[in-house]
């Protein structure tokens, strides 16, 4: 009964945030106005209307969006290698979004105005190869190497490779092309318009649709390789759909809206803490609803009316999470 009040709870609080971050930003919408948008139609568009249509709704659904897939991919993560603090960037995948973003301005500043004719589908289209690229690699050693610690390491390792050569490229890209890349750092939910949502939509659909088959798996993974085994299950294959529907999420998520941090670590703790169930039939859909709660408020906070500025999501999300994890480890010393 408690866990069906939690629910409730935390369902009111995701429509009141949701609404919350449809009426306040640097120019305060009234709830009357919203709601106009939103539901009424046949009218003359209004300045409100436009805003709320074509600027807010959108980036509310990339909060959602964004939310749910790195808490799931952070979940997933945690799981697989039975470690708190795995999170969707354990295995280098956004590092290779970062590093094909990276080419890309480094490319456009030596032939000049290419990227600036090319529109945000060429910087979408670097990040997908360059995480695709860093992907295919922890594939190919995940087969050849059994032990998951290791994996986790060499995981760290290609992230940590692909985070040196873009300071590599950093220095030898011109300033326009080096501010580019930095504002891309920042992360952006507004970033999504309209004509990229379907896919974002898809590939987050895909991805959610893979974490759901693996459910039992999941749990079977909690209780170690070889426990696995005995059950049956094909450790190396569960670990490749995994990894890939890791990648497939963060990924997608770090492509289209930028890097975005803290998110996967901190959502999956939280997530255990309401409902007190290591079962993945529960927490995947409680993982993503506290995700896509958390990264709403951080977008509340970010464009804050008294701040008269809108602050960069990743580093909301940092002075967020951060603190959170560092609560959890206090709450849990014993």
């Amino acid at each position: 009964m408690k866990k069906h009040w939690t629910i409730a709870l935390l369902l009111l609080l995701f429509a009141f945030l949701a609404m919350a971050d449809l009426c306040l930003g640097n120019i305060r919408i009234p709830l009357s106005e919203v709601w106009s948008a939103l539901f009424a139609s046949g009218q003359e568009e209004s300045i409100y209307t436009e805003i709320v249509r074509n600027f807010r709704l959108p980036k509310l659904l990339t909060a959602i969006i964004a939310g749910s897939a790195l808490s799931l991919s952070g979940l997933m993560m945690q799981s697989m290698f039975r470690n708190p603090l795995a999170g969707p960037d354990v295995l280098g995948v956004n590092s290779g979004a970062s590093l094909g973003v990276a080419l890309l301005l480094m490319l456009s500043s030596v032939g000049g105005s290419f990227l600036m004719k090319s529109g945000p589908w060429t910087i979408i289209l670097a990040a997908v190869l360059g995480a695709f690229l860093v992907l295919m690699l922890v594939l190919f050693v995940s087969r050849k190497m059994p032990n998951i610690v290791s994996l986790l390491i060499v995981g760290m390792m290609f992230g940590y490779i692909a985070s040196s050569v873009v300071s590599l490229l950093q220095s030898m890209t011109n300033p326009d092309s080096l501010k580019l890349f930095v504002v891309w750092t920042f992360g952006s939910l507004s970033s999504v318009s309209w004509k990229m949502m379907p896919a974002l939509l898809a590939i987050f659909l895909f991805g959610v649709f893979l974490a759901f088959m693996m459910v039992k798996l999941l749990d079977v993974m909690l209780l170690g390789d070889s426990y696995a085994k005995t059950l049956g299950v094909s450790v190396p294959r569960t670990r490749f759909c995994l990894i890939m529907a890791t990648a497939l999420l963060s990924g997608g998520v770090t492509a289209f809206a930028g890097p975005i941090s803290f998110i996967g670590i901190t959502v999956p703790h939280i997530a255990r803490g309401l409902v007190k169930t290591w079962s993945h039939r529960q927490l995947i859909p409680l993982c993503m609803l506290c995700g896509s709660c958390l990264l709403i408020i951080c977008d509340i906070i970010s464009q804050m009316p008294v701040f008269n500025a809108s602050f960069p999501i990743n580093s909301i999300t940092s002075l967020v999470g951060a603190p959170i994890i560092i609560w959890i480890m206090l709450k849990n010393r014993k």
